[in-house]
């Protein structure tokens, strides 16, 4: 596995891999690696002929009270994860030369970043599309793959990259789950074990969700109704819960393409995750429960 941390390094080595006649594959990444982050690197090698995963935690993403300097890292670890998944260069551009002054252009993510996450979280769709948009330059991939679980997110990235024509695939893989259905998260690492337990509230909604739908009921303010009190756990502070289209927009008659997205604070700890109601909740049995 290459490690590259200058920029036009990167581009070059990505432009010379093109020139032979390969498809590259990018897996963007705050680091803190987990097996969510290696299937990513999984289906990107099925699809491409070399992979690269970046790791950057991007201040521009991160309000003046959120955790970007608490944010876990561990750049040893990362490398021996992703040279043990078969990723061919792990790109890790240092803060200074993504951003050598404050950025005066940034990408503006519209209505749909505007809600859940981006009204919790003001500019923050902003700077994730932002260095987003860095990163594909750089990297010039054929795909870019993203996990579900950050659904909102990943829609976004798929509608900048069709309105500003970029010429890249981008692909959205299911969340990973441990036993009990905790959705991976590199955040999960700041939860105690009492807090870790608690946190199964909104695995568990999300699939009180799918089984009264599955049941019959169409009524997505019932829906939501039922869901709302089984995230209301001991030690969980629920945010939001909705039942949305691709687009982040209500429904009120839901269908199998249906997304239930929530986010909710366990202890000090801000969760989210979402399920699609057709493929519904299923633990994965090669992940362990931490």
């Amino acid at each position: 596995m290459h490690e590259i941390t200058g920029l036009d390094s990167m581009r070059a080595w990505s432009r010379a891999e093109k020139g032979r006649g390969r498809r590259i594959g990018f897996v963007p990444t705050m680091g803190y690696l987990h097996e969510g982050h290696l299937r990513l690197v999984d289906h990107a090698r099925q699809r491409t002929d070399r992979v690269v995963m970046s790791v950057f935690v991007n201040p521009l993403q991160f309000g003046p009270k959120e955790d970007f300097t608490t944010y876990p890292r561990d750049i040893a670890r990362d490398r021996g994860l992703a040279a043990g998944r078969g990723v061919d260069v792990l790109f890790v551009p240092e803060g200074k030369a993504m951003y050598p002054t404050e950025p005066m252009a940034r990408v503006v993510p519209g209505p749909m970043a505007e809600v859940f996450e981006g009204a919790a979280r003001p500019g923050h769709f902003a700077g994730v599309l932002t260095v987003v948009a860095k990163l594909f330059h750089l990297v010039e991939p054929d795909i870019a793959v993203f996990g579900r679980k950050d659904f909102q997110q990943a829609m976004l990235v798929r509608r900048m990259v069709l309105d500003l024509d970029f010429p890249i695939e981008v692909e959205v893989v299911p969340t990973v789950r441990e036993l009990d259905g905790l959705a991976l998260s590199s955040r999960n690492a700041y939860l105690n074990p009492d807090e870790r337990r608690a946190a199964l509230a909104l695995s568990r909604a999300l699939r009180a969700v799918e089984q009264a739908w599955r049941g019959g009921q169409a009524d997505a303010v019932e829906l939501q109704r039922r869901s709302i009190e089984v995230l209301k756990a001991p030690g969980v502070n629920p945010e939001y819960l909705a039942l949305v289209d691709e687009n982040l927009q209500p429904v009120a008659r839901p269908n199998a393409r249906t997304v239930v997205v929530t986010a909710a604070t366990v202890g000090a700890t801000r969760l989210i995750d979402n399920v699609v109601l057709g493929e519904g909740i299923a633990a994965d049995p090669t992940v362990r429960a931490a």
